[in-house]
């Protein structure tokens, strides 16, 4: 059986906690694709938000990671991807009903107000949560907009 691959991505001000959590992510027995910020230099969300989220959204990948400073940023670029709900946990109970009701699939870690501790408790929730499915199901489903009329 294959690992599972995790994209992770984060901007300058979610660096050095990026490069923790994918220490975490390979000792978890995950295979972890590091679409950058490969140093602390200033630099723009959207450059690795967009990545993580094509991932996604294609099938690449169950799932990702991203990191900025709120966490805000990179959840608006992705969530601009189609399938993809991108959300922003600052704890463990957060991330874990992301998961339960929202089934969310890309984790985004406000690195400015996590610990590496907390990091790795909210990661650890929001990997081993499934979908609760039931009467959350048909609101997931009515996240993405209806076809147009022709």
């Amino acid at each position: 059986m294959s690992k599972e691959i995790i994209p992770i991505g984060a901007d300058h001000a979610g660096f050095e906690l990026k490069q923790h959590l994918i220490a975490h992510l390979k000792e978890l027995g995950y295979e972890v694709q590091d679409v950058g910020t490969h140093s602390p230099a200033s630099t723009d969300y959207p450059a690795y938000a967009h990545p993580v989220a094509s991932r996604v959204e294609h099938g690449e990948a169950k799932r990702g990671v991203l990191l900025c400073g709120t966490g805000l940023g990179m959840s608006y670029a992705a969530n601009r991807h189609p399938h993809v709900r991108a959300a922003v946990a600052w704890t463990p109970e957060i991330a874990e009903l992301s998961r339960l009701h929202n089934d969310s699939n890309i984790l985004v870690l406000p690195a400015r107000f996590v610990t590496e501790q907390d990091a790795n408790t909210i990661l650890d929730t929001w990997l081993k949560t499934p979908f609760e499915g039931g009467r959350h199901e048909r609101r997931v489903e009515k996240i993405e907009p209806a076809p147009e009329a022709k």
